[in-house]
């Protein structure tokens, strides 16, 4: 799937967006957003390469995780968008999360992240999902702009969790 990227003023400016499966020979360039993705939340935690990349080839050699694909943007890798899939009762059999999402600084309000989620939701119907969920950083006003704009929205409920390993 390609499409065109949007100009500030909401027009094409000629440039293709397409999506790329993400393939375990992407390990490094995959690891240096995920590098910048982590520099930016407000809570980083240490960035474990080894474990990162250890992780990225677990999860793209086996697609009963999910899928992540390369937004690439006139032939250059911009982008990464990562859903992994589970199964839950209420949501009636798989849902999934968009785990991940990164847009190189330069490119970012063009656009792309709208049609990064457009295609991960025609993705994830493919693959059975009943329901997207995500989690954004309170504050990111740019992200939770984008997410409301494409039809996500809040709920009364607060995302918990417990590291079960250090």
């Amino acid at each position: 799937m390609a499409s065109n990227v949007q100009n500030d003023n909401g027009q094409s400016d000629g440039r293709e967006v397409r999506f790329e499966l993400a393939r375990a020979e992407h390990v490094d360039i995959v690891l240096g957003m995920m590098r910048g993705l982590e520099d930016a939340d407000p809570e980083p935690r240490p960035f474990d390469e080894a474990s990162r990349r250890a992780i990225f080839d677990r999860f793209v050699r086996d697609s009963t995780y999910g899928k992540a694909w390369l937004i690439v943007c006139d032939e250059k890798c911009v982008g990464y968008v990562v859903l992994t899939v589970s199964f839950s009762f209420e949501y009636r059999g798989y849902d999934a999360f968009i785990d991940e999402l990164y847009i190189a600084k330069e490119y970012r309000r063009r656009g792309i992240g709208r049609l990064a989620m457009e295609f991960v939701e025609v993705a994830a119907a493919e693959l059975g999902v009943n329901a997207i969920h995500l989690e954004v950083t309170h504050g990111n006003d740019p992200a939770i702009g984008l997410y409301q704009r494409v039809g996500y929205v809040g709920n009364q409920r607060h995302l918990m969790t417990k590291w079960l390993t250090k």
